[in-house]
């Protein structure tokens, strides 16, 4: 099944994909800053909703996409991290249990209400109302849609973020990885860890055999592109490593770095932040542990020609 949502400007209306028997994807072209991607799951006495959109208007039309589904109600609203094109929306979700790692529910507080910043073009965000989960758990919590079994697990160390958790549906090989995955993005760890990235890959994501991936943003895929992002996060250690060796800062470095097979990759400054966390690691830093944000935001907007970076949502 596939059905569109036309009531958001975008380089492509958002879209609804079935991925497997009364299981969703919803899609977000082009999956850039703040334009990620959700899913939900369709059971007798209700929907499950995996994640909820950056704004209000967003989260509606993700609503109605549901809706034009099924008209059961959306009973459970899991987050897989909390960055607010996950979460912001939580609150439109009424009368549904917000599920997600107790880090969630800290992140969500911590970061607060969207506000204007000088790194990202204006964004209308709405009337948003921060929701953070009060369900949460530290591990895994086993999630049931009727008798389907789906495993929400959190990664076990940083990566994209501090908070990530995967939903596993083991019955029909089927992963929703949050922003662990970006295909034909750029993925971005300034609040994670370029190294927990690659080991969450390799020994979380690899061993499960999934067949079909929804990753936090871009297309629908299959299990090429856990290779195909560890690709990426090796080029940013091999990358951070030449340019520490040589004395040169995140952005100095990023200006002399063919990026070469991923000069395609939407987003492409992330370069930027990626190399200051793959630069705090090398010098010693724990997976997770607090940077300078703004500064390798800053960065990015100088490495994008002193330019706002690009947002649709």
């Amino acid at each position: 099944m596939s059905s569109s949502v036309h009531d958001i400007t975008t380089p492509a209306p958002p879209r609804v994909e079935e991925v497997g028997e009364d299981i969703y994807a919803y899609i977000q072209p082009n999956g850039t800053w703040w334009v990620n991607n959700t899913g939900f799951l369709v059971g007798k006495r209700g929907v499950t909703s995996i994640d909820a959109c950056s704004t209000e208007r967003r989260t509606r039309a993700y609503l109605d996409a549901i809706r034009a589904v099924t008209p059961r109600p959306v009973r459970t609203l899991i987050n897989t991290h909390h960055h607010g094109d996950h979460t912001f929306g939580n609150y439109l979700f009424d009368g549904a249990t917000v599920v997600g790692h107790e880090g969630v529910r800290d992140g969500i507080r911590a970061w607060g209400p969207p506000r204007p910043t000088p790194f990202w073009t204006d964004v209308e965000w709405g009337d948003i109302q921060l929701e953070p989960p009060f369900l949460t758990y530290t591990d895994a919590v086993t999630l049931w849609v009727d008798d389907l079994r789906c495993e929400v697990r959190h990664v076990g160390t940083a990566a994209h973020t501090t908070n990530d958790s995967i939903v596993w549906v083991p019955e029909r090989r089927l992963l929703f990885a949050g922003d662990l995955l970006f295909n034909g993005g750029t993925p971005f760890l300034l609040q994670g860890s370029v190294a927990g990235a690659v080991s969450v890959l390799e020994e979380v994501l690899a061993p499960l055999g999934a067949e079909t991936i929804v990753a936090g943003h871009g297309p629908v895929g299959g299990p090429r592109l856990i290779d195909d992002v560890l690709g990426y996060l090796r080029f940013v250690q091999e990358t951070a490593r030449r340019g520490h060796a040589a004395g040169l800062t995140p952005l100095e470095t990023a200006r002399e770095t063919d990026l070469g097979n991923y000069a395609g990759l939407a987003d492409s400054e992330r370069i930027v932040g990626n190399l200051h966390r793959a630069y705090a690691e090398i010098e010693g830093a724990a997976p997770g542990a607090p940077i300078d944000a703004a500064a390798a935001l800053g960065d990015m907007v100088e490495y994008n020609g002193g330019r706002p970076l690009t947002c649709h949502a």
